[in-house]
């Protein structure tokens, strides 16, 4: 933050005070991560399992049509980037849009944001560890696939109860094989349309198999869903850039480098996955997408090595959500909106969030055992829907604090939003969209239904709260 700020006479605005005074509770914890650790982690952030195989799920849906919705959700969430990149950079907090949220909109949005995105990051822990351990029980079959759930979430537990530079070790490490896997990937797919793996596919698959638009709009609806929980998790840079030695020149940076990233990797994948096999091939949703394409290039051993790649990918994202969860609960806390034995901090490391987060986890799995379709499938389908509840609030957040910014402390501004205030309303209106999509089917207002209850607890709570602020304001 700017020594504007930071040494703000008592006549400074509101809003300064209170960030200043969220960043002096934060300040115990330590700063370890580098810039090469913020890089890696907005990029590794959107490159998940989801891009490897849970991608196939949206082309089976959405036939070749999928290069744009890819296109669509990709420029969707870049705006989201660059409105977190533009708060982030200017104030700086380990609660990242959480903290802005209660500093332009109130504690009941500050609640939400934060406690749903908290949910969110469980939920998957929970998810990506019992991938992970199905994979490792298929090569190590006298460990049962819990037992490798466990070995997993104790490891990760334990590191980041650690120095927070481990984490960012892991993460760079773990994102460096995501990256040269992508792009090997991508050269190989090119290489194979040009035809030096066989006869060049040419626009056969692209227009043939019933077209484009092979399953109309039910299959771009559907796909759509799935091409929008693969981003989640992209947040965690900007919670993760307070605790780097350059918290606002380090995430402005890793916001900008992501931006662009974001486009080649997704559209550029997808282009070429639907150009060298048909989309109704089975083993794209079966295998993966990308398994797929390098059998059909002859290369060996496609399969074990993309089994390779999701495992790290998927404890990539194991590791990545016990930290932005463990931080995100222990910057709630401290601001008052969670229980405070969470904010106990250990050697820099907000220990007791860690611990707790992992445990919620964990309890997420073994209802994913006792519970599949009850509790476990409610459990992720909130989960699924709170990125798009987290944005929006992302969206409400920006418009006040842009505003406040240019009146304030216009020189805080080192990354700013493209087409303020278009582009903001844009990304709030598609959030919205996805909304309408979603309630026109089934599944998904079962979805919206389950998230609105939680929605309303979590905001109804943060109004009381930020009732009982005020008024303990006006009697002092």
């Amino acid at each position: 933050m700017s020594r504007t700020i930071t040494r703000s006479p008592e006549g400074a605005p509101q809003a300064v005070q209170d960030h200043k005074a969220v960043q002096d509770r934060e300040s115990v914890l330590s700063h370890g991560l580098k810039q090469r650790h913020l890089s890696m982690i907005a990029l590794g952030g959107v490159i998940g399992a989801g891009l490897f195989v849970g991608s196939g799920v949206g082309i089976a849906a959405a036939g070749p049509a999928i290069i744009l919705l890819f296109m669509g959700t990709g420029a969707l969430v870049m705006l989201i980037m660059r409105m977190l990149g533009e708060m982030s950079a200017a104030r700086p907090s380990t609660g990242s849009f959480s903290v802005h949220a209660e500093e332009e909109l109130g504690s009941w949005a500050s609640t939400t944001s934060g406690w749903m995105y908290w949910l969110m990051l469980c939920a998957g822990v929970a998810a990506e560890a019992t991938a992970a351990g199905t994979i490792m029980h298929t090569w190590v079959s006298f460990i049962p696939a819990y037992g490798w759930v466990a070995i997993f979430m104790v490891f990760f537990c334990a590191s980041n109860l650690t120095a927070v530079k481990n984490f960012g070790e892991f993460e760079f490490w773990f994102a460096a094989i995501k990256v040269t896997t992508i792009v090997a990937f991508l050269v190989l797919g090119v290489l194979g349309i040009l035809g030096v793996f066989g006869s060049a596919p040419g626009t056969s698959h692209l227009t043939g198999h019933g077209g484009f638009f092979p399953t109309g709009a039910a299959g771009l609806a559907a796909g759509l869903l799935t091409t929008i929980s693969g981003f989640a998790g992209l947040e965690t840079v900007t919670i993760a850039a307070a605790e780097s030695d350059h918290p606002s020149r380090n995430v402005a940076r890793a916001v900008r480098t992501a931006v662009w990233r974001i486009a080649v990797f997704y559209i550029g994948s997808m282009a070429v996955v639907v150009t060298l096999v048909p989309w109704n091939n089975p083993k794209v949703a079966t295998d993966g997408p990308y398994v797929t394409v390098l059998d059909r290039l002859g290369i060996p051993a496609a399969g074990t090595i993309m089994q390779i790649v999701v495992l790290v990918a998927l404890l990539s994202a194991m590791n990545a959500n016990i930290y932005g969860s463990s931080r995100m609960a222990y910057s709630l806390v401290n601001r008052g909106q969670g229980p405070r034995f969470l904010g106990k901090v250990t050697r820099g490391v907000p220990a007791a969030a860690v611990v707790a987060s992992c445990l919620f986890g964990f309890a997420a799995v073994i209802a994913g055992i006792v519970w599949p379709t009850t509790v476990f499938a409610w459990l992720l389908n909130i989960a699924g829907c709170s990125v798009l509840v987290v944005w929006s609030i992302v969206c409400l957040t920006q418009l006040k604090m842009r505003r406040r910014l240019e009146r304030e402390a216009p020189e805080l501004l080192s990354v700013r939003m493209w087409g303020f205030p278009y582009l903001t309303w844009l990304a709030f209106a598609a959030i919205l969209g996805v909304f309408a999509v979603m309630a026109a089917g089934a599944d998904g207002r079962h979805q919206l239904a389950g998230t609105a209850v939680v929605v309303a607890a979590l905001a109804g709570a943060g109004h009381l709260k930020q009732r009982r602020d005020r008024r303990a304001a006006v009697s002092v």
